[in-house]
């Protein structure tokens, strides 16, 4: 561990001034952290809608509503009175049933009662959980390109990125690669399964090279698995937790939001050894004290809902990556097929700006389409010239981005 004085120099080359006498109105931790691309389209486009009728395919929001079975829980939960504080870590009932279904689907055995959280959605998780392991100037591995939380996830607990980059152009993680960023400095490896923003499901291949090397330098997997149901053409999901090896350190977490459209119920949970879970408890307790009560009592049905439900929604969304993928594709845009998630992460050259800001506020301007430019995915200093295109999306919308796509591509 490192000592108090160790970390006072850590913190002080690492944030040139936070220590000084002369203060900032501000931290130096939030000059860090960069604003984010995904919410500030979002607003942008609550405003645009107002005055004119915007293509969403940006933010990771389903087009689709909730199951009306689960909003019925809901306002059946409100009419129950479960609307104060609940268990800190979740109702029992609901950690019984996240239990259950991580031992049908994952393979992932986790006591209910000591190993198993419910938390304000899956981002809250990932930030409890590296502030529950991370001490200053210990190195967090980032699979790059990366959900643009990780980045800010790690600064704010003191730790300092190690990024390794997927290989283009099938975004394969290399273990050699890999290899090279692990050493006694290194905590955890923060890892996203099925990808966002690539769509890959990595091979089990890939996940005994993350397996070996945690083994090796006796690292922390945290895996985010919250596009765990939204894997497409027959593939399986397989939870990193489950390899040989990795069930004493892997954090897994994943959540309500994506699979079962209620991005704004805030509804995550993660699965740990009981002595991780006890420490992120903690934090998790004085962070937000506890999810939203009614929402915890529909999530139990959310989490018995039967398989019918999730092959309708997979062959759903597969139907509308293909319609999106031949719509790009016609417009020039170069991609690998997703395998898993709901995004399209395109090469945008072709359009002939220089970045991908550039084309982002292109389309934007000319066509009302709204998409996520790939620099957020991506350390500051990488040139980017990607776009993200979420395909959670009603038939109508995709084929409205399509039109907005082939016009855009003819601009030069």
């Amino acid at each position: 561990m490192m000592s108090l004085n160790d970390a006072v120099s850590f913190l002080t080359a690492l944030w040139p001034g936070s220590l000084k006498h002369a203060r900032s109105k501000f931290s130096t931790r939030s000059q860090l952290i960069r604003e984010s691309n995904i919410r500030d389209a979002a607003r942008l486009v609550a405003q645009l809608a107002s005055v004119k009728k915007v293509i969403n395919l940006g933010q990771g929001l389903p087009e689709y509503p909730a199951p009306q079975i689960l909003k019925d829980a809901a306002k059946a939960a409100i009419d129950a009175d479960f609307n104060q504080y609940s268990n800190t870590w979740g109702y029992p009932e609901l950690r019984q049933a996240i239990s259950a279904k991580l031992s049908r689907y994952n393979g992932i055995k986790a006591d209910p009662e000591s190993e198993i959280t419910v938390t304000c959605g899956a981002s809250e998780a990932l930030h409890a959980s590296l502030q529950a392991i991370v001490n200053p100037g210990d190195e967090v591995i980032i699979v790059e390109p990366f959900y643009e939380n990780y980045h800010p996830d790690v600064v704010m607990a003191g730790g300092v990125p190690r990024y390794v980059r997927l290989r283009e152009p099938d975004w394969s993680l290399d273990e050699r690669e890999l290899a090279r960023a692990f050493n006694r400095r290194t905590r955890a490896i923060m890892l996203t399964n099925p990808h966002n923003p690539t769509g890959r499901v990595f091979t089990r291949q890939e996940l005994d090279g993350v397996a070996r090397l945690c083994e090796k330098w006796n690292v922390v997997a945290i895996s985010d698995e919250i596009y765990e149901h939204l894997i497409y053409d027959g593939r399986k999901h397989l939870s990193l937790a489950t390899i040989p090896g990795m069930e004493d350190r892997t954090i897994t977490v994943s959540g309500l939001s994506k699979t079962f459209s209620v991005t704004g119920w805030r509804l995550g949970y993660f699965a740990a050894p009981a002595d991780y879970t006890r420490e992120i408890r903690k934090l998790h307790d004085y962070m937000t004290l506890a999810a939203p009560s009614p929402l915890q009592i529909a999530g139990i049905t959310a989490m018995n809902l039967p398989q019918e439900f999730y092959a309708e929604m997979v062959g759903k969304y597969q139907a509308m990556r293909d319609r999106l993928m031949q719509a790009a594709g016609a417009a020039g845009f170069k991609f690998r097929q997703p395998e898993g998630a709901y995004y399209l992460f395109c090469d945008a050259s072709h359009l002939g700006f220089a970045n991908d800001r550039q084309s982002w506020e292109y389309l934007l301007n000319e066509f009302s389409l709204v998409t996520v430019a790939g620099y957020c995915f991506f350390r500051p200093e990488v040139k980017t010239n990607n776009l993200r295109f979420c395909f959670a999306k009603r038939p109508s919308t995709i084929d409205a981005a399509a039109s907005a796509l082939l016009c855009a591509s003819r601009r030069q």
